[in-house]
């Protein structure tokens, strides 16, 4: 099965159906995003107060505390699980675009080694492991990166023709 390009064979409203889609992941995933930033988990203390909580610092406004157990393994979870599906199916689109195999293979592969050093370093920063927050800072921005540069392609290549 030819797989390449297909993307610009499909009919209009099956575009239509995969831009709205793609657009209406983007939101809830950009809006996921917004949400680590209210937590001020973008900053590399951010990061290490959010999950090891800010109970021994002064002068704080907001208090915070070591999240348990059951907390974090929810947390884990539930975002690896569903992060997972959100590349999972994003990556089957980037599939049938017209994009070069390497890029392609890169866009679809690289989110998943993402998740597990972002989320994994989530776990052992939240063990100690303080240096772990640049590995999640990194992982996190490189995830969003090639989110963003995905989904821009699958949506470009729903509304351009193919060169031949």
């Amino acid at each position: 099965m030819q797989l390449q390009g297909l993307i610009h064979a499909l009919p209009r409203y099956v575009k239509q159906f995969i831009g709205a889609f793609v657009i209406v992941l983007s939101v809830g995933y950009f809006s996921g995003l917004s949400f680590v930033r209210q937590t001020e988990s973008v900053s590399p203390n951010g990061l290490v107060e959010n999950y090891l909580g800010n109970e021994a610092a002064e002068d704080v406004a907001v208090m915070k505390f070591k999240k348990g157990d059951r907390e974090m393994l929810t947390i884990l979870h539930t975002h690896i699980l569903s992060i997972s599906m959100i590349f999972f199916l994003l990556g089957g689109l980037v599939a049938i675009t017209s994009l070069p195999p390497k890029l392609k293979a890169f866009l679809m592969i690289e989110p998943f080694v993402s998740i597990l050093f972002t989320f994994g370093g989530i776990y052992f920063m939240w063990k100690g492991m303080l240096w772990m927050k640049w590995i999640v800072i990194v992982s996190g921005t490189l995830m969003t990166v090639v989110y963003l540069v995905a989904a821009g392609a699958v949506l470009l290549q729903l509304f351009v023709q193919e060169r031949k």
